[in-house]
């Protein structure tokens, strides 16, 4: 493990603690322009968000209507009912983003899988990229105002779903998590920038509760005025 990608996991509280947990649940608030652009609408409401955080899974209550949740992994996406009949479900989903834009409209099984990959990846953070197969390397920093942020590029392996495969960290001077930069793939590969703040510690593991995802221009930039998604996430419990 690089230096940079060590200090920065031993500043959100550290393998041992990390892996002395299963489960990350957490209650999630959702907005922003991406919604509208896929067609969907995404009300305020809280819901529950579950992920392992030793394996890719993840699932979302309530989604679509009461009773119902989806179940995330790479290889399927499923809306499942309270009493367990799978309501829709989709192999391959990655598959099913051929040739999408931006501005495609997205059915639930595309939304579900888009919600399942990029909360998982948000919410293990920095942990995941000491996961077998993350290929890191440290890349120029980013200068913020006054402050310098190192940069982690990481590569992500063929098994774990994500937005790109190659994505880019940045970390503040305390070697917390700042920033998050990568391309949508499974929306026209368009550039985006996630600034995250509000940092909390549970059971000793740090994370963000505040996430805003702009679109980036090509200077690396920030577009304030492109709030693609807004994520604020609340109740964060440890199993």
């Amino acid at each position: 493990m690089i230096p940079l990608l060590a200090n920065a996991i031993e500043a959100h509280g550290g393998l041992r603690r990390w892996n002395a947990h299963r489960r990350l649940t957490a209650a999630i608030v959702t907005g922003g322009d991406l919604w509208a652009l896929k067609g969907l609408d995404q009300d305020q409401d809280p819901r529950t968000m579950r992920i392992d955080l030793h394996r890719q899974w993840a699932s979302v209550e309530p989604f679509g209507k009461p009773g119902q949740r989806i179940e995330f992994s790479p290889e399927r996406i499923a809306i499942v009912a309270a009493d367990e009949r799978i309501v829709a479900e989709r192999k391959n989903p990655r598959t099913s983003f051929t040739r999408h834009d931006m501005r495609t409209h997205w059915d639930p099984l595309h939304h579900a899988y888009f919600n399942g990959y990029a909360l998982w990846t948000y919410l293990t953070t920095p942990f995941l990229l000491a996961m077998d197969g993350f290929e890191v390397q440290e890349i120029p920093p980013w200068h913020e105002g006054t402050e310098i942020w190192r940069g982690l590029r990481a590569s992500f392996p063929a098994g774990i779903a994500s937005h790109s495969r190659e994505q880019d960290f940045y970390f503040g001077p305390d070697m917390l998590i700042r920033r998050h930069d990568y391309r949508v793939e499974v929306a026209g590969n368009f550039p985006t920038t996630q600034y995250v703040c509000d940092l909390v510690t549970i059971d000793g593991i740090t994370t963000p509760t505040r996430r805003r995802i702009y679109l980036r221009d090509n200077d690396l930039m920030p577009m304030r005025d492109a709030l693609m998604v807004s994520i604020d996430l609340s109740d964060f419990r440890f199993d």
